[in-house]
């Protein structure tokens, strides 16, 4: 299993939201860059990025902090929030991303989706946001029709080969993550799974890693000092 610390960008700041909710917004540093080699520094190999104000309105105003952050440290990036066109994904693959990541448009424009699967392959992931059992868009701001694992069984049909589902009621509320989900994810879909909200301490890495999936995600226990990226890193080995 892969350990992937985030770094969720806001005017160019890491920051972290609670639930999803931009007016519960802490602010973690003015230097993202920095965070980004303290992760490499203890071990990280691969590194999360979302762009909140990308997922809401479908921009790129973080790409120059996120250039920053991928030419300052050699870690696999993957980068999400927003990205709704080829042109987009491009932009992203110009700077060095290897992996973008599709939320809200790989559930409302599916010959998107497809066009980014066929041009680019495994280079595509796709974000699986769940709220009470649906999948999540726009910045997790509306549900959309789609189950769980209606959506994600869609996406193998389609080609895509890696999704990071997201329990949203568990984001940054550090209780534990949700790993009932994952079991079953993991179970029942032949595709590298990354696990995303609620992982909060090392005993949540231990569990997941013991699952076989793809990878997990590190956000707000880093920053609270509630995980060590280098424990994190060696309990994965």
């Amino acid at each position: 299993m892969y350990i992937f610390p985030a770094i969720d960008l806001y005017e160019g700041k890491a920051v972290r939201l609670l639930k999803g909710e931009y007016d519960k917004m802490t602010v973690y540093s003015e230097h993202p860059e920095e965070i980004a080699k303290d992760f490499y520094n203890q071990g990280a190999r691969h590194i999360h990025i979302v762009d909140l104000e990308g997922a809401k309105d479908g921009t790129t105003p973080n790409i120059e902090t996120v250039e920053r952050i991928i030419k300052q440290t050699p870690m696999f990036s993957e980068i999400g929030g927003g990205i709704r066109s080829i042109e987009t994904v491009e932009k992203y693959f110009s700077i060095g991303v290897d992996r973008v990541i599709l939320g809200t448009a790989a559930v409302n424009d599916e010959s998107f989706l497809r066009e980014a699967v066929s041009l680019y392959g495994e280079k595509i992931a796709v974000g699986v946001d769940v709220k009470d059992g649906y999948v999540a868009i726009k910045g997790w701001t509306e549900k959309s029709e789609f189950t769980c694992f209606d959506f994600c069984r869609k996406m193998k049909d389609i080609g895509v080969s890696t999704i990071i589902c997201t329990d949203i009621s568990k984001d940054g509320a550090m209780q534990g993550t949700n790993l009932e989900l994952y079991k079953e994810l993991s179970y029942k879909f032949d595709m590298q799974i990354t696990a995303s909200g609620g992982v909060s301490s090392i005993e949540d890495i231990e569990k997941l890693s013991k699952l076989g999936i793809y990878g997990a995600i590190i956000g707000k226990a880093y920053y609270t000092g509630a995980i060590s990226i280098k424990e994190a890193a060696e309990v994965v080995k």
